[in-house]
């Protein structure tokens, strides 16, 4: 075959080759995957209870399930609470605990920090002690920065630790701990005000063995707390926290402790109705208001929420705080009821949709994003980017915050949770039967939502 006639062949075979796909103006990405439907993604989900969402863009709604019922909000409470305080009060409001000096008392005075701990008492003992100021002939202690209020929320079991009482003057968010350890076939047990670097004895709460069949059982008097542990529930060693319902006289017990290791003796303490005048001497300021409400937010702390709320509204209880918040909220609080800051309540109510409305304005104008953990079901490379407030009570399970898509395009969502016969059933409880498969799944329903609502605001 000649060198022309190979030439030729070669150019007619390219000529009749097929062009590349490219060429032809075919698109060659992949096709887009088809936008789960929330809807499907609940009914597939068969989550026993129900399950409301809502997901804007902050103008308009983009997915809607059941948006509209009046649920109850558990812990995203945190996040409007957080978005009042921020308001009223300003990122870097802090909390002072005050010394007093006023004739021959020396007062301890509360100011309502939540965060107050043992090592900032000891501090406090500290700077007193360095003074050199003799002993003074009375003691007294003031907890009138908020009002007193025994316990959070009532229908909730007395020896849970997240239900304390509430006080102006709060110390280790008002628990104390108890430990125990069995030599022979008894129980020594310790209560103790647990700090980071000092533990002293809490003389105002005592604990024993008991043989009830109840894990425990609780009373008090004017002047001390009693608790007592099922003996046949405690084994052979153990520990766990317990509420504060004297927060004042515990507060108290402790700094008088701490001062006399450093050589000053206090008498007995007074629990004071009115702050009297008079010179401070030492003082210890809080963290500031913004840094209270992330790890608020973090570690969902009930005490941190309703001791801010109350010093942000002024009211005389939870109730009042709580209305004084949704009238604040203006136009996005109507059809919401709000009983108390922390969610622990269970008479609060607000739906999806207003949840959004809430995050879309005060919430945006005040960045509670910034504040929100980051990733609080997933860290997985492929979840969502969201920053959300979780919200948990048995056979509740919420979340609410921030969705941002992979464009960048943000929006802001509130997913529901609640199986209502068993929730009713199981308050006061602290694990019943069920409930961790149950909220486990939640979870698993919000994680798949949240898939859907980033893919719709691509």
């Amino acid at each position: 075959m000649t060198l022309h006639r190979r030439r030729f062949l070669a150019l007619l075979g390219a000529a009749l080759a097929p062009l590349p796909l490219s060429a032809q103006g075919l698109d060659l990405r992949p096709l887009a995957r088809p936008v789960p439907d929330p809807r499907s993604i609940v009914a597939r989900a068969a989550l026993p209870g129900r399950v409301a969402y809502a997901l804007s863009d902050g103008r308009e709604a983009l997915a809607l399930g059941q948006a509209a019922a009046p649920l109850a909000p558990a812990s995203t409470m945190k996040a409007i609470t957080a978005a009042y305080a921020l308001d009223r009060l300003g990122p870097t409001h802090r909390f002072r605990t005050r010394i007093i000096r006023d004739g021959d008392m020396l007062i301890l005075a509360g100011g309502g920090d939540p965060v107050l701990a043992t090592d900032d008492l000891a501090r406090l003992a500290d700077d007193l002690a360095g003074l050199g100021l003799p002993a003074p002939a009375r003691f007294g202690i003031w907890g009138g920065a908020l009002p007193a209020i025994p316990e959070i929320a009532p229908e909730q079991a007395d020896h849970l630790p997240y239900n304390p009482s509430v006080s102006g003057m709060m110390l280790n968010f008002n628990r104390v701990h108890l430990g125990w350890t069995r030599v022979g076939v008894e129980h020594q047990m310790s209560v103790e005000a647990r700090g980071t670097s000092l533990s002293p004895r809490a003389y105002t709460v005592t604990a024993m063995p008991g043989d009830h069949p109840d894990l425990f059982r609780y009373r008090q008097d004017l002047e001390r707390e009693y608790w007592t542990v099922s003996r046949a529930a405690m084994g052979r060693t153990g520990s766990r926290w317990l509420p504060v319902r004297l927060p004042e006289l515990y507060a108290a017990d402790v700094f008088q402790t701490l001062c006399r290791a450093r050589g000053l003796v206090l008498p007995s303490p007074e629990v004071l109705d009115r702050l009297p005048e008079g010179p401070v001497l030492a003082h210890h300021d809080s963290p500031p208001l913004q840094m209270l409400l992330r790890d608020m937010l973090r570690y969902s702390t009930n005490l941190t929420a309703e001791a801010i709320g109350l010093y942000a509204s002024g009211a005389a209880d939870l109730v009042g705080s709580g209305e004084a918040m949704r009238v604040w909220l203006g136009d996005a609080g109507q059809g919401v009821r709000l009983a108390d800051h922390s969610g622990l309540s269970g008479d609060s109510r607000i739906s999806p949709w207003a949840m959004t409305r809430i995050l879309s304005g005060p919430g945006r104008d005040l960045d509670l994003a910034g504040l929100m953990r980051d990733q609080p079901l997933s860290d997985a490379p492929d979840a969502p980017r969201i920053a959300a407030k979780t919200g948990t009570l048995n056979f509740v399970s919420n979340l609410a915050g921030y969705v941002t898509a992979p464009s960048g395009a943000q929006g802001v969502f509130a997913i529901f949770c609640t199986d209502p016969a068993r929730r009713q059933a199981a308050i006061g409880q602290e694990l019943p039967a069920g409930v961790s498969t149950w909220t486990a799944r939640a979870k698993a329903v919000q994680a798949d939502l949240l898939g859907s609502f980033a893919a719709r605001l691509a």
